[in-house]
């Protein structure tokens, strides 16, 4: 299945990459599956509902350009597909998307990733891409939102911060020619994840919101926050209620700690490995939550809010929510067919 549920400690994450060897023959034109017309496919505005298979010609090389995922057949003149993904055009130019593949960071990505090494002024993050991201020591917030300049001993405490395994979510500042990726968490809203269990999908399924901080409120048993990563690790988590008031130290509480000026439970808990207390029906809607996206990524469906809470609404009828029974799959397949 296309998906894994890693829970609290574990390390590493599957992720389908496509693999061709260098210097292989690309696939052979095939008349099996017929050629995409050309009118088709000017006309079409919508490109991802078109799929190609390998060895499948998808439009004539003296009206289109060939681009990745494709090569071009001299007998033939036709631009021909070397893998199994979706057609993207782009004016003139074609390329094949391959179904399934490693993230490719964009400038303002929001991402979820894992802690795998502590170096000189900065982390080394897993966000599932070729290389693992950097997050400089200065791109980070200090614990009680104090604005100045990081200093030696902030770099002698690196692992107050952040500690090999954790898990944080960030955005992506910024991306350099030797494909290296730069994070920040800047915001009130980034940082270390806790409370709940991650779930990772293709990063193809997850869709573009205008945020990717969600809260499903109208749930059995509790709301249940969602951080939709865009490389295709979903964070789902027991419901905190976000104050920027009190998260940026102006609210009635406000004294002085260790790392600055602050309320009291943002310095203690901004950067803290201790998990709540979570009640037994909020861990039921995260286990429900958990199991529609199982789900949604089973059957290569998009993951949005909408389809989520849809799907929420239809798993609170039934007790089985364990995708290897019989009973599982059943119910599995009947939420997927609604869905779509």
């Amino acid at each position: 299945m296309p998906f894994s549920v890693v829970p609290a400690g574990a390390r590493g994450a599957a992720c389908g990459v496509y693999v061709h060897a260098s210097g292989a023959d690309p696939p052979r034109r095939s008349d099996a599956n017929e050629r995409i017309a050309d009118e088709a496919l000017h006309e079409e505005q919508d490109t991802d509902t078109m799929i190609a298979m390998p060895g499948q010609a998808i439009a004539s090389s003296a009206l289109y350009m060939r681009g990745h995922g494709s090569y071009i057949d001299p007998a033939h003149e036709e631009i021909v597909s070397l893998l199994s993904g979706s057609v993207d055009r782009v004016n003139k130019l074609i390329s094949v998307r391959p179904v399934r593949t490693r993230y490719r960071p964009e400038v303002g990505d929001l991402v979820v990733g894992r802690i795998t090494e502590v170096q000189s002024r900065r982390w080394k993050v897993d966000i599932g891409s070729k290389t693992d991201a950097s997050l400089q020591l200065s791109s980070i917030n200090l614990p009680g939102g104090v604005q100045r300049k990081k200093l030696e001993s902030d770099e002698l405490q690196m692992r107050a911060f952040f500690q090999e395994g954790d898990l944080l979510v960030a955005e992506v500042q910024s991306l350099f020619q030797d494909g290296s990726v730069g994070l920040h968490t800047r915001s009130l809203r980034y940082g270390k994840l806790r409370n709940g269990v991650l779930v990772v999908v293709p990063p193809v399924l997850i869709r573009r919101h205008k945020s990717h901080f969600l809260t499903l409120e109208h749930l059995q048993g509790g709301a249940v926050d969602l951080v939709l990563g865009l490389n295709g690790l979903v964070w789902v988590a027991k419901h905190i209620p976000f104050d920027v008031a009190k998260a940026e130290g102006e609210g009635e509480n406000v004294e002085v700690g260790p790392a600055g000026r602050g309320v009291a439970m943002d310095i203690d808990g901004v950067y803290s490995d201790v998990n709540e207390l979570i009640a037994p029906s909020t861990r039921a809607a995260i286990s429900r939550v958990c199991f529609v996206l199982a789900i949604l990524a089973h059957y290569s469906l998009p993951i949005t809010a909408v389809a989520v809470e849809q799907g929420c609404a239809l798993a609170e009828k039934h007790d089985a929510l364990d995708m290897t029974s019989a009973q599982g799959l059943k119910l599995a397949a009947q939420i997927a067919i609604a869905l779509q």
